[in-house]
């Protein structure tokens, strides 16, 4: 008989560790079943399993980090699981936070939360009939949930404080783009343009940092749960309009820019209709350039990983190619011929 190859050898060491770390927090008679692995070499190792006890049977997600950077912009999951309790607790669609792991569970970094059912993939969201209703209200519920938010009192997130990308955002991006040390004249042309195009403000909120069609679960009925939350900050509360409405995040609608669900005003005005400030569109504007820079300094990080072989990936590799995509966005909605 053979042996289980290495990664089903992994796997199964870790839903061992995972049936104790349960019965640690919920009792000996507590077990998990229905065991699904949803990525193994991603950036975060994702598995479903059901929490099976006397009374309950319940649906949950593991996230585990399963990868080490020399130099990484996201925050450490630990801060993640703090800002999700702090989302939930505010009304905020979240996954339920379950439990961290700790050192006596032998898991790493990562933490339990609740499964929320839906669909994530841009192209189904985009595209299937199931989600006509949701695409149409999707505007209004982004706004919605990001004016909540930004009602967030800062002081509860206080955690964020010592995160780089709380402090100055273009001196933050420019720390990552010298510490890849390549050359990239059209992201220099960008930070230059950005730096003396700079928009006034003083608000300084709790940002998501990565809003976007593809980080959100939704159903039929619109957005279920707000994903992926690594690279939360404090900071400008439009700048999670600029990462919503970047070209990148459009999939081909271009003519959408709301994720190419929807046109902008729509969005604004259900933020403000929900309490949120008034946006500022030229403002918004420039946070969509910066929005195309920072996703172009992702793409190097990433490509850098694959080839240096630090995270090997196809996905990470075809990176390289998404930079200069990105790049031509950049320019061209600078030059104001991309809306």
């Amino acid at each position: 008989m053979s042996s289980a190859s290495p990664a089903t050898s992994e796997i199964e060491a870790i839903t061992g560790r995972l049936q104790h770390a349960v019965r640690r927090r919920f009792g000996s008679g507590a077990g998990i079943d229905r065991i699904d692995v949803a990525t193994v070499g991603a950036s975060n190792r994702t598995i479903l399993f059901d929490l099976v006890d006397s009374e309950v049977r319940r649906r949950l997600v593991f996230r585990q980090e399963n990868y080490t950077l020399a130099y990484t912009p996201f925050i450490d999951p630990h801060i993640q699981f703090e800002l999700l309790q702090v989302a939930y607790d505010e009304g905020v669609p979240v996954p339920e936070p379950i439990f961290e792991f700790d050192e006596q569970d032998d898991l790493g970094r990562g933490y339990v939360v609740a499964f929320v059912a839906g669909e994530t993939l841009p192209k189904r969201l985009l595209e299937d009939p199931e989600f006509t209703a949701a695409r149409a209200d999707f505007p209004r519920q982004a706004g919605t949930i990001l004016a909540r938010l930004h009602a967030i009192d800062t002081r509860r997130v206080s955690i964020l404080e010592a995160v780089p990308e709380s402090g100055d955002p273009i001196a933050a991006q420019i720390r990552h783009y010298d510490h890849y040390g390549e050359p990239q004249p059209a992201l220099e042309f960008a930070f230059r343009w950005l730096e003396r195009n700079r928009p006034a403000s003083s608000l300084r909120r709790f940002v998501h940092g990565d809003f976007r069609n593809g980080n959100m679960i939704m159903n039929s009925d619109g957005i279920a749960a707000v994903l992926d939350w690594e690279c939360a900050h404090l900071g400008d509360p439009i700048e999670d309009f600029g990462w919503l409405c970047a070209r990148s995040w459009r999939f081909g609608r271009v003519n959408e820019p709301v994720g190419g669900f929807g046109r902008r005003d729509a969005l604004y005005a259900a933020y403000e209709a929900a309490g949120g400030t008034p946006v500022d569109a030229e403002a918004a504007r420039w946070w969509e350039i910066f929005a195309l820079l920072k996703w172009a300094l992702f793409n190097v990080m990433q490509v850098r990983g694959h080839i240096s072989g630090e995270r090997r990936s196809p996905v990470f590799a075809a990176c390289g190619r998404n930079t200069c995509l990105i790049e031509y966005d950049l320019l061209m909605t600078i030059a104001g011929k991309f809306d």
